[in-house]
Protein backbone atom coordinates (compact mmCIF):
# COMPACT_ATOMS: atom_id res chain seq x y z
CA UNK A 1 0.00 0.00 0.00
CA UNK A 2 2.70 2.67 0.71
CA UNK A 3 3.93 1.80 -3.28
CA UNK A 4 1.16 2.41 -4.17
CA UNK A 5 0.28 5.71 -2.49
CA UNK A 6 3.71 6.90 -3.48
CA UNK A 7 2.88 6.61 -6.58
CA UNK A 8 -0.77 8.26 -6.96
CA UNK A 9 1.15 10.86 -5.07
CA UNK A 10 4.30 11.36 -7.42
CA UNK A 11 1.49 11.32 -10.66
CA UNK A 12 -0.27 13.70 -8.46
CA UNK A 13 2.74 15.89 -8.11
CA UNK A 14 3.65 15.24 -11.35
CA UNK A 15 0.30 16.65 -13.36
CA UNK A 16 0.40 19.89 -10.79
CA UNK A 17 3.56 20.57 -11.62
CA UNK A 18 3.22 20.28 -15.58
CA UNK A 19 -0.09 22.56 -14.63
CA UNK A 20 2.16 25.21 -12.93
CA UNK A 21 4.63 25.48 -15.27
CA UNK A 22 1.86 25.50 -18.33
CA UNK A 23 0.25 28.30 -17.01
CA UNK A 24 3.71 30.41 -16.21
CA UNK A 25 3.21 29.55 -12.30
CA UNK A 26 6.91 27.86 -11.28
CA UNK A 27 9.16 29.89 -13.51
CA UNK A 28 9.68 33.74 -14.88
CA UNK A 29 8.28 32.70 -18.24
CA UNK A 30 5.73 30.43 -19.61
CA UNK A 31 7.01 27.24 -19.82
CA UNK A 32 4.05 24.95 -21.46
CA UNK A 33 4.65 20.68 -21.80
CA UNK A 34 2.89 19.00 -24.70
CA UNK A 35 0.22 17.35 -23.62
CA UNK A 36 2.07 13.80 -25.56
CA UNK A 37 5.15 14.81 -23.50
CA UNK A 38 3.18 14.34 -20.09
CA UNK A 39 1.40 11.02 -21.41
CA UNK A 40 5.01 10.29 -22.08
CA UNK A 41 6.70 11.30 -18.43
CA UNK A 42 3.86 9.46 -16.63
CA UNK A 43 4.09 6.60 -18.65
CA UNK A 44 7.90 6.21 -17.69
CA UNK A 45 6.69 6.25 -13.69
CA UNK A 46 4.06 3.62 -14.03
CA UNK A 47 6.17 1.63 -16.37
CA UNK A 48 9.28 1.64 -14.14
CA UNK A 49 7.28 0.88 -11.10
CA UNK A 50 5.41 -1.40 -12.53
CA UNK A 51 8.02 -3.34 -13.25
CA UNK A 52 10.38 -2.84 -10.19
CA UNK A 53 7.11 -4.28 -8.41
CA UNK A 54 6.68 -7.31 -11.05
CA UNK A 55 10.89 -8.44 -10.88
CA UNK A 56 12.06 -6.80 -7.53
CA UNK A 57 8.51 -7.62 -5.31
CA UNK A 58 6.35 -10.15 -6.83
CA UNK A 59 8.79 -12.50 -8.06
CA UNK A 60 11.86 -11.92 -5.74
CA UNK A 61 9.29 -13.39 -3.02
CA UNK A 62 7.61 -15.99 -5.04
CA UNK A 63 11.14 -17.48 -5.68
CA UNK A 64 12.17 -17.37 -2.23
CA UNK A 65 8.73 -18.70 -1.13
CA UNK A 66 8.01 -15.92 1.06
CA UNK A 67 4.55 -15.16 -0.45
CA UNK A 68 2.28 -15.80 -3.89
CA UNK A 69 0.42 -13.19 -5.37
CA UNK A 70 -2.84 -13.88 -5.74
CA UNK A 71 -6.03 -11.95 -7.60
CA UNK A 72 -8.14 -12.47 -3.92
CA UNK A 73 -5.11 -11.26 -2.23
CA UNK A 74 -7.48 -8.68 -0.43
CA UNK A 75 -8.96 -12.09 0.88
CA UNK A 76 -5.65 -13.86 1.34
CA UNK A 77 -2.17 -13.63 2.72
CA UNK A 78 -1.21 -12.52 -0.64
CA UNK A 79 0.46 -9.97 -2.77
CA UNK A 80 -1.58 -8.19 -5.34
CA UNK A 81 -0.79 -9.16 -9.01
CA UNK A 82 0.95 -6.97 -11.12
CA UNK A 83 -2.30 -6.04 -13.07
CA UNK A 84 -4.13 -5.11 -9.59
CA UNK A 85 -1.11 -2.97 -8.62
CA UNK A 86 -1.99 -0.80 -11.78
CA UNK A 87 -5.79 -0.65 -10.82
CA UNK A 88 -5.22 0.11 -7.25
CA UNK A 89 -2.69 2.75 -7.64
CA UNK A 90 -4.77 4.18 -10.58
CA UNK A 91 -7.89 4.50 -7.92
CA UNK A 92 -5.66 5.64 -5.39
CA UNK A 93 -4.71 8.23 -8.22
CA UNK A 94 -8.07 9.35 -9.00
CA UNK A 95 -9.29 10.07 -4.82
CA UNK A 96 -5.95 12.91 -5.19
CA UNK A 97 -8.78 15.26 -7.69
CA UNK A 98 -6.21 14.72 -10.41
CA UNK A 99 -8.30 13.66 -13.45
CA UNK A 100 -5.52 11.05 -14.86
CA UNK A 101 -6.63 7.77 -16.08
CA UNK A 102 -4.48 4.58 -16.44
CA UNK A 103 -5.42 0.87 -16.63
CA UNK A 104 -4.41 -2.18 -18.36
CA UNK A 105 -6.33 -3.61 -21.48
CA UNK A 106 -6.00 -6.04 -23.97
CA UNK A 107 -7.45 -7.94 -27.01
CA UNK A 108 -7.31 -10.94 -25.18
CA UNK A 109 -8.18 -9.85 -21.28
CA UNK A 110 -8.29 -12.63 -18.64
CA UNK A 111 -10.98 -10.06 -17.04
CA UNK A 112 -13.45 -9.19 -19.83
CA UNK A 113 -13.56 -5.28 -17.75
CA UNK A 114 -9.99 -5.19 -19.51
CA UNK A 115 -11.03 -5.26 -22.75
CA UNK A 116 -11.05 -1.84 -24.99
CA UNK A 117 -13.76 0.23 -23.84
CA UNK A 118 -13.98 1.95 -26.95
CA UNK A 119 -13.24 2.33 -30.83
CA UNK A 120 -9.89 4.55 -29.63
CA UNK A 121 -8.68 1.40 -27.60
CA UNK A 122 -9.35 -1.20 -30.15
CA UNK A 123 -7.79 0.31 -32.69
CA UNK A 124 -4.73 1.76 -30.48
CA UNK A 125 -4.52 -1.91 -29.58
CA UNK A 126 -4.49 -3.52 -33.27
CA UNK A 127 -1.90 -0.96 -33.67
CA UNK A 128 0.13 -1.55 -30.65
CA UNK A 129 0.54 -5.32 -31.50
CA UNK A 130 1.25 -4.22 -35.22
CA UNK A 131 4.32 -2.26 -34.16
CA UNK A 132 4.78 -2.65 -30.16
CA UNK A 133 7.64 0.17 -30.06
CA UNK A 134 5.18 3.05 -31.44
CA UNK A 135 2.96 4.12 -28.95
CA UNK A 136 -0.66 5.00 -30.01
CA UNK A 137 -1.78 8.38 -28.86
CA UNK A 138 -4.35 10.93 -30.13
CA UNK A 139 -7.34 13.32 -28.84
CA UNK A 140 -10.73 11.63 -27.50
CA UNK A 141 -14.36 12.67 -25.89
CA UNK A 142 -16.12 11.37 -23.43
CA UNK A 143 -19.49 13.36 -23.35
CA UNK A 144 -18.36 17.05 -23.52
CA UNK A 145 -14.63 16.53 -21.98
CA UNK A 146 -12.38 16.73 -24.03
CA UNK A 147 -8.91 13.79 -23.24
CA UNK A 148 -5.59 12.71 -24.77
CA UNK A 149 -5.96 9.22 -24.67
CA UNK A 150 -1.94 7.24 -25.28
CA UNK A 151 -1.87 3.47 -25.55
CA UNK A 152 1.63 1.94 -24.93
CA UNK A 153 2.60 -1.83 -25.04
CA UNK A 154 2.38 -3.97 -22.19
CA UNK A 155 4.96 -6.49 -22.35
CA UNK A 156 5.59 -9.58 -20.44
CA UNK A 157 8.70 -8.43 -18.04
CA UNK A 158 8.97 -11.33 -15.89
CA UNK A 159 8.20 -15.17 -16.27
CA UNK A 160 5.95 -14.24 -13.28
CA UNK A 161 3.72 -12.47 -16.03
CA UNK A 162 4.26 -15.54 -18.79
CA UNK A 163 3.27 -18.33 -16.17
CA UNK A 164 -0.28 -16.26 -15.02
CA UNK A 165 -1.40 -15.45 -18.23
CA UNK A 166 -0.66 -19.10 -19.68
CA UNK A 167 -2.24 -21.04 -16.88
CA UNK A 168 -5.15 -18.53 -15.75
CA UNK A 169 -8.50 -20.57 -16.18
CA UNK A 170 -10.05 -17.29 -17.66
CA UNK A 171 -6.98 -16.92 -20.00
CA UNK A 172 -7.77 -16.66 -23.90
CA UNK A 173 -4.56 -17.06 -24.90
CA UNK A 174 -2.29 -19.25 -23.44
CA UNK A 175 1.20 -19.43 -25.22
CA UNK A 176 2.95 -16.50 -24.04
CA UNK A 177 6.47 -16.01 -23.35
CA UNK A 178 9.03 -13.79 -22.07
CA UNK A 179 8.65 -9.73 -23.65
CA UNK A 180 5.51 -10.78 -25.76
CA UNK A 181 2.98 -8.13 -25.51
CA UNK A 182 0.67 -8.47 -23.64
CA UNK A 183 -2.11 -6.06 -24.44
CA UNK A 184 -1.24 -2.12 -23.34
CA UNK A 185 -1.05 0.64 -20.53
CA UNK A 186 -3.98 3.27 -21.50
CA UNK A 187 -3.30 6.58 -20.03
CA UNK A 188 -5.96 9.56 -20.48
CA UNK A 189 -5.77 12.73 -19.50
CA UNK A 190 -8.36 15.62 -19.52
CA UNK A 191 -7.21 18.80 -22.06
CA UNK A 192 -8.78 22.04 -21.22
CA UNK A 193 -10.35 23.67 -24.66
Amino acid sequence: MPLQKGLAGLLSMMLCLFGAWGSGLAGKESAAVPVETVVDYIYAVLASDRTFYTVHVVERMEQRGVIESSERWRSEPALPLPAQFVQESSSLAALSGVKVRYRLISLNPINKLSGPANEFEKKGLEAIMAEPDRPYKGFVMEGDERRFEALYADRAVSAVCVTCHNAHPQSPKRDHTLNDVLGAVSISIPVPG
